[in-house]
């Protein structure tokens, strides 16, 4: 089953938790026990899983992005978003993962993330939700 989410970002770059709308989707698709994938098919914009209880870590993984991928360089591709398709692809477009009864098997602190780098921007979120 396929579920899309829909996600409204407010900054160019942003880590927005998601972890509670993979949830209901779980949930929503009657599914007990599984395997989910989120992907985002945008070529600007990522996905990760990371500590959702310090709001911090989302702050140093924005700051340490942002130094290492800076916006304002001269970079061949002219549209002047480069540095958002190099940070996601560092991150990645997707991430798996598994439940049981219902329940994403986390380890502790652990949340989903949508990473914005080229907003702000209305996004999607595809969620498959395979049965085992």
């Amino acid at each position: 089953m396929l579920f899309p989410i829909e996600i409204s970002t407010h900054s160019r770059t942003e880590l927005v938790d998601i972890t509670e709308e993979i949830r209901k989707v779980i949930k929503k698709s009657g599914v007990h026990s599984g395997t989910c994938i989120i992907y985002v098919p945008h070529t600007t914009a990522a996905i990760t899983i990371n500590e959702n209880y310090d709001p911090s870590v989302c702050e140093d993984i924005v700051t340490t992005l942002n130094r290492l991928v800076p916006h304002s360089v001269h970079y061949a591709h002219t549209e002047g978003n480069a540095d958002a398709h190099i940070k996601a692809a560092i991150i990645g477009s997707s991430r798996t993962v598994f439940f049981e009864d219902g329940k994403i098997l986390f380890g502790t602190w652990q949340g989903i993330f949508f990473c914005e780098f080229d907003g702000p921007r209305r996004r999607k979120v595809l969620v498959k939700v395979l049965k085992d």
